[in-house]
């Protein structure tokens, strides 16, 4: 299937080979000593469980019906009381001491696959999350964020019950069917075979529905990744959706994002409906030919090919027995449940952590140290990936927008990048950042290729201040220094001041203490913008990226924000963005970009006298020209 039709994720999901091993092998392995102990406990926690019908069935035969001696498997005759009185009692202490083993056990048992299986989840769950930072750029701008927050969350969710529960029901169920057939086989092994007839028909019957739900659960979690990136995308736009009256519109694509999770839950179900009664019947039928061999053997002889003598405490103890493994059987569908949906939740982990990174750091980077800021474009070509999948398989990229883009900055120098929405001159940018790597040409930082540097170093030397200003619900003080955790309260405070914020904040209900909400929903545009500036005056970059920084703001704030941005760019190299050309007129290097191509360079005064775009530009903005209305509406 080509790139066109998949997506990235769902590629490499389906190249993921065992996944449940795979899990086992990469995480299971180092909690390896919880794993043990559990398995270890559970063995003697269902043995004794075994103990309390064989020793009923002894002691029936033996003490109340006298026709057998008082004899225990394993345990020495000499060992044993010879009155019946006190075969009683020690009958009684083994079948207490029975319980109370199977209870100490089983909790040990509980507490070490609780402890593996919130362990592994834990490290799956972290190496998730980080694995999907690191991804390049390309996947975040194909992938659905509420299909992400579904592999994280629900998959991983879903993995931890697998490993929390059905992996205890099913190695209680193996012990139990292996202890149950040993005792029996033990006791009579002709009857033995009545009772466990209806094992391979529950094996076969197994298999059918293994491969008949696997395909569900697929689409099953799929349509949950759906439905999430649908309830994602409302609620993050939940502004628009108000102010244009979209709420039925929004309301009824989430009804058939969950009607379609619904109808993939019920498939499901209605296999589990066909599965469950089907083990109930057979576990049924193996204890009704139980009960109906053994009576009949008890009241009239061995019946048929049957031969030899059964006695009450027999069959009383295979009775018991059967009914023991009757519960767990019926409680395979849901460790079948739980499996194959741990195992496409698994594959759905495992595809995200297989997607691969190609922007990283070369085997022998160096670090940036003591940058100075000197940047170079030489001859750079660029052009954005079709898609995810062709940026991870390194298929041929799309057409290109950047074309031949050559030019220097000193370190100090300010460059400003004007022209028409689409030109390419955030993509630009990006290149610098490597956030994308260039097609052809390179770019260089001190005389290094950015492709040669850290990343860490790299992105380390440059700041960036954006149109929208990210902030994280927390303190405005949390928010200054993000990136810079260890800052002192005295260094967020300078910052603040030297963005001309730290008279806003001081207004605020607890100063630099006071949480923002999600967003910074509760600060005003230019104060967001004001916290976005102070945060880069505090990393103290040598690099600068201005892109379209006061662009949304009233024109007070504006100045504001150009006085903050005016300290910020003291000696240091800065590339700015702007639309509105007086915040650039004194740059030390103007670009002018068009379709992806350097139409134009030189100071204010130079292009202007060019009479060139910039010129007309300028004139517009001046109110000099009538301006013909631009018809790009691509993205820069």
């Amino acid at each position: 299937m080509g790139a066109n039709d998949e997506s990235v994720f769902d590629v490499y999901r389906d190249r993921v080979d065992r996944p449940l091993a795979r899990l086992f092998r990469v995480y299971g392995r180092p909690e390896v000593e919880w794993f043990a102990l559990g398995m270890a406990a559970n063995v003697v926690a269902r043995v004794a469980s075994l103990l309390p019908p064989l020793i009923l069935g002894i002691a029936i035969d033996s003490i109340f019906v006298d026709t057998e001696p008082f004899t225990l498997p394993v345990v020495p005759d000499a060992w044993l009381p010879a009155t019946q009185s006190g075969q009683f009692w020690f009958s009684a202490a083994i079948i207490a001491g029975a319980f109370l083993t199977t209870a100490v056990f089983t909790w040990i048992y509980g507490t070490a696959a609780n402890v593996f299986a919130h362990r592994v989840m834990h490290a799956v769950r972290t190496d998730s999350f980080e694995r999907m930072q690191r991804l390049d750029m390309p996947f975040f701008d194909d992938k659905q964020t509420g299909e992400v927050m579904s592999v994280l969350n629900n998959d991983a969710s879903n993995l931890e019950v697998f490993l929390d529960d059905a992996l205890q029901n099913s190695s209680r169920l193996g012990v139990m069917l292996v202890g149950i057939a040993a005792v029996l086989f033990y006791l009579n092994a002709q009857l033995a075979f009545v009772t466990l007839i209806a094992i391979p028909a529950m094996v076969l019957f197994t298999v059918w529905f293994m491969r008949a739900v696997e395909p569900i659960y697929v689409a099953q979690r799929a349509s949950v990744g759906d439905l999430n990136t649908r309830l994602e995308n409302s609620l993050g736009g939940i502004q628009l959706v108000k102010t244009a009256s979209t709420e039925e519109y929004e309301t009824e694509r989430v009804r058939r994002a969950s009607r379609e999770y619904f109808d993939r839950t019920m498939d499901v179900i209605k296999l589990n409906y066909v599965y469950r009664p089907g083990m109930e019947l057979l576990a049924g039928v193996a204890f009704a030919a139980t009960f109906v061999v053994g009576g009949i053997w008890l009241f009239s002889g061995a019946p048929g090919p049957f031969t030899g003598e059964l006695t009450v405490g027999t069959f009383v103890t295979f009775l018991l027995m059967t009914q023991r493994f009757v519960t767990p059987l019926a409680e395979v569908s849901n460790i079948i449940d739980q499996y194959e949906n741990a195992k496409a939740s698994s594959e759905r982990v495992f595809g995200l952590m297989d997607i691969p990174v190609r922007i990283t750091d070369a085997p022998d980077a160096v670090a940036l140290e003591e940058p100075e800021g000197r940047v170079e474009y030489r001859h750079v070509d660029f052009a954005y990936p079709e898609n995810a999948l062709a940026a991870a398989e390194e298929e041929d990229s799309g057409e290109r927008v950047l074309h031949d883009v050559d030019f220097e900055a000193e370190a100090g120098d300010t460059v400003a990048l004007v022209g028409p929405t689409g030109a390419g001159k955030s993509t630009l940018l990006k290149l610098l950042l490597r956030l994308y790597d260039v097609n052809r040409g390179e770019i260089r930082v001190d005389g290094h290729d950015v492709r040669e540097l850290t990343l860490s170093s790299l992105r380390g030397a440059t700041g960036y201040v954006g149109q929208d200003a990210y902030l994280f619900d927390g303190s405005v003080a949390d928010n200054v220094r993000y990136g810079n955790f260890d800052a002192s309260e005295r260094r967020v405070r300078e910052a603040a001041e030297a963005a001309e914020a730290d008279e806003f904040i001081r207004d605020l209900p607890e100063g630099y203490d006071t949480r923002i909400g999600e967003r910074g929903v509760k600060l005003s545009g230019g104060q967001q913008q004001r916290l976005s500036i102070a945060r880069t005056i505090l990393q103290d970059p040598e690099i600068l990226i201005l892109d379209e920084a006061t662009s949304d703001v009233d024109t007070e704030t504006e100045r504001l924000i150009q006085e903050s941005l005016d300290r910020l760019t003291a000696e240091r190299t800065t590339f700015a963005i702007a639309h509105r050309l007086s915040t650039v007129k004194g740059a030390d290097t103007i670009l002018v970009i068009e379709d992806g191509r350097i139409t134009e360079r030189g100071t204010h005064e130079e292009l202007l006298s060019e009479g060139g775009t910039y010129a007309t530009l300028w004139g517009v903005q001046a109110g000099e020209v009538e301006m013909v209305p631009d018809s790009g509406s691509s993205e820069d």
